[in-house]
């Protein structure tokens, strides 16, 4: 079971973290646990991964299963939401379409995009709305972006595709933060190069290439992208909202 830091930042807090099974997701479930929230472990097809992260969390972080690619998926996680935790606090909205590894790397473009969009737009289109009808004043949403979708963009086609889709998230969560403020916040998380799955199987070059171009010498690890986001669902963002925070280690363009 996760033991709880210092001082307790999201003590009480009931959240949900879709894509919690694996990289960031994990990292940010982990985290929010520690920092004393009650977490709703959202997943669709790992379950064996959910069941370890839920052994590893404790019984009071309840299991929440749904394809967020789906209209049918989003109002079923939510529902699951709020029966298992009553009421949600913070929602994260992680859950994204991995085109980048395995089976999916060698799809078209065309397939890729219509993952990326089903999933990583309106999924957190979908998710968002729902959860914020039903969220008392004082409730939190983190989405997920890119820095890159927020800054001059990438060559390439994986990165197009990936710029074009975060960059509908950033743009739809800026407006969202208008049309829920004063009662819900609405953030944005802009991750660089996190060494998840794809920057651990990455060709050592590049690897060494992006650490070589980061001001802090390093790839991110998904628990640094897990600090900030138990930092902007704390009382201590309480003030920020409709926000897009780069954790890229400084990098630029």
């Amino acid at each position: 079971m996760v033991a709880q830091t210092g001082g307790s930042p999201l003590a009480g807090l009931r959240t949900v973290v879709t894509g919690a099974s694996s990289g960031i997701g994990r990292a940010i479930a982990i985290a929010f646990a520690a920092a004393g929230a009650r977490v709703g472990i959202g997943f669709n097809r790992s379950a064996e991964a959910a069941q370890a992260l839920a052994d590893q969390l404790g019984p009071a972080h309840p299991q929440l299963q749904a394809d967020l690619s789906t209209d049918e998926g989003c109002v079923s996680i939510v529902r699951q939401a709020f029966a298992a935790l009553e009421n949600v606090d913070v929602w994260v909205n992680n859950a994204g379409a991995d085109v980048l590894t395995g089976e999916a790397e060698g799809w078209a473009a065309e397939r890729k995009l219509e993952a990326l969009l089903d999933l990583d737009l309106k999924g957190t289109i979908r998710c968002s709305r729902l959860v914020a009808d039903r969220m008392r004043p004082g409730g939190c949403i983190l989405n997920m972006a890119w820095d890159h979708a927020a800054s001059d963009g990438m060559a390439g086609e994986n990165p197009q595709l990936f710029a074009a889709v975060k960059a509908g998230v950033l743009g739809f969560s800026k407006s969202f933060a208008r049309s829920v403020a004063p009662d819900v916040r609405v953030n944005v998380l802009c991750p660089g190069w996190i060494e998840t799955a794809f920057g651990a199987g990455a060709d050592r070059d590049f690897y060494d290439e992006v650490a070589s171009e980061t001001p802090l010498r390093r790839w991110g690890r998904p628990e640094d992208v897990a600090g900030a986001a138990v930092w902007l669902a704390s009382p201590a963002a309480g003030f920020v909202t409709g926000q897009a925070i780069n954790v890229n280690g400084g990098v630029i363009g």
